[in-house]
């Protein structure tokens, strides 16, 4: 299981805030929402947790998702923010 949390997508965080992307594959402020419907069209096996918070930001809980993939966490980081751009389009 690898977790998945929003801030990793987040093109507006910088990399010590904890974005894990480049900006030109990350998206602005992704959603929870987003990022479920982005699993869900990639067929992933996946659980959200709504309540959980991101360890840099304890105070904000912004949820994250633990989904079954195979291949290294960046490879599904970017899977998944490419997926969000398609649908925002």
């Amino acid at each position: 299981m690898i977790t998945i949390w929003p801030q990793y997508l987040n093109k507006d965080l910088t990399l010590s805030e904890g974005r894990k992307v480049s900006k030109e594959i990350a998206v602005s402020s992704p959603t929870m929402a987003e990022i479920e419907r982005a699993l869900k069209r990639l067929g992933f096996t996946y659980n959200v947790q709504k309540e959980r918070a991101y360890p840099g930001k304890w105070y904000e809980k912004s949820g994250r998702v633990l989904v079954e993939y195979d291949k290294t966490k960046l490879e599904l980081i970017k899977e998944i923010s490419l997926k969000i751009k398609e649908i925002r389009n």
